[in-house]
């Protein structure tokens, strides 16, 4: 698995460069949408409930086609599962900008991109963990920073365009460098095996059937994702309306709004990814559940700092709160995927996380258009307040998978087959 390249880069660690950036379009191509929704709404004169429908219908058709995106990408080569990804979503961000009305916005933005993008992470996540054994929280919490940087770098680029040039520039901008980008990862990505019990496509692959006997039998597995589906809950409502609570609250300008909103979460999310890994990956030959800990106490401890943010009439105390929130939001990501596989055989990697995905973004679909609403009824802030309910939910569910269940699940790594390059 250590393969040089031929700038004599071990290909392990060229993957994570051309899927870091692959990411990081993925993610900035949904920031750039909840940041300039205040000038959508004006532009198309669509309403919050309205918008919050487009961003819900998104995360919903992205929610049902990840498990199928999570099944191929165990069956198929992911070279080309990532390729086509990236060029869809690209190609549907870009086709955004020609939206005239809230059904051409669902077409192209909840549609075309959000049916894109599911294909790519499963494929991805499921190749770096294939090439990183050893180093495998700390590898895929490097992919995870791009998502990190690409939405606060989006936010403020889209909201600069969105300023000066209007929405749509943002969206063709954006989907332009995708579509470009695609195209490097097509050529540089070049040695993608499948898990060697998984590379003969046919009597010897894994069967759809067997795939979810396997993925279902594992208890923990519920856990995991109900928890996932709270924090995606809190997740996706945070990068939907904060954008928006910051414009009305505070008075900022778009682009600020859109800096704001994520610079101080995600670049302490940036440590606390890292700091998790490093936990994780150092105690987890010694201590089977350090994973599941690792998450539960992300989730646990967030929770107040979502409640402060929303309730202080400071913009530098919502900055501090977001901040806070940011690190332990880093610490439950670090180990998002890397607990999921301690119970799930190699083989069953992709379609265990296209399965959790699914289950985790159908919840968090109902976000955008809850807090639309909620906005309309109680207020933005006392609904931002309220997603803090759902952290303090999510590090409940962990513990007690952890306590009943993950022990008898446990997947030993020894027992795992992987291809030997």
């Amino acid at each position: 698995m250590n393969k040089k390249t031929t700038r004599g880069i071990p290909f392990k660690w060229e993957l994570i460069i051309l899927l870091w950036m692959a990411y990081f379009l993925n993610q900035g191509d949904r920031q750039i949408f909840n940041v300039v929704i205040p000038l959508i709404k004006e532009d198309l004169k669509i309403t919050d409930v309205q918008i919050g429908l487009v961003a819900t219908l998104f995360t919903l058709v992205y929610g049902l086609l990840v498990p199928v995106a999570g099944f191929v990408g165990d069956i198929m080569r992911r070279k080309w599962i990532i390729f086509f990804s990236l060029l869809i979503f690209s190609l549907g961000t870009m086709l955004t900008g020609l939206g005239t009305g809230v059904i051409s916005l669902i077409i192209f933005r909840s549609i075309a991109t959000g049916g894109g993008e599911a294909f790519y992470y499963p494929a991805a996540t499921s190749l770096i963990a294939q090439f990183h054994q050893k180093t495998r929280a700390m590898a895929m919490s490097i992919h995870q920073t791009s998502l990190y940087a690409g939405i606060v770098l989006s936010g403020f680029i889209a909201g600069y365009i969105g300023e000066n040039h209007g929405w749509k520039a943002a969206f063709y901008t954006f989907g332009a460098f995708g579509v470009l980008w695609a195209f490097v990862v097509l050529w540089r990505l070049k040695d993608t095996p499948l898990p060697k019990e998984n590379q003969e496509v046919g009597s010897n692959a894994p069967k759809f059937s067997e795939t979810l006997k396997a993925i279902f039998q594992k208890k923990t597995v519920y856990y995991l994702s109900a928890a996932f589906g709270f924090m995606c809950f809190v997740n996706v409502g945070y990068l939907t309306w904060m954008p928006t609570y910051l414009h009305e609250k505070f008075g900022m300008s778009l682009s600020a709004a859109g800096l704001h909103s994520t610079l101080y979460h995600f670049l302490f999310a940036f440590v606390g990814v890292l700091v998790g890994a490093k936990i994780s990956d150092n105690y987890a030959h010694k201590r089977k559940s350090i994973r599941m800990e690792v998450e539960c106490v992300g989730l646990l401890f967030g929770a107040p700092f979502i409640f402060w943010m929303a309730q202080t009439d400071s913009p530098i105390w919502c900055y501090i709160a977001m901040g806070l929130f940011g690190i332990f939001r880093g610490i439950y990501d670090s180990n998002l995927f890397a607990a999921l596989f301690d119970v799930i055989e190699p083989k069953y990697r992709s379609s265990s996380m296209g399965i959790m995905l699914s289950l985790g973004f159908i919840v968090g679909a109902l976000a955008p258009v809850v807090l639309g609403w909620l906005k309309s009824i109680i207020g933005l802030e006392m609904g931002v307040a309220l997603l803090s309910l759902f952290y303090l939910a999510g590090a409940i569910v962990i513990y007690l998978g952890m306590k009943l269940h993950f022990r008898s699940d446990y997947q030993d790594e020894k027992t795992q087959i992987f291809n030997k390059q």
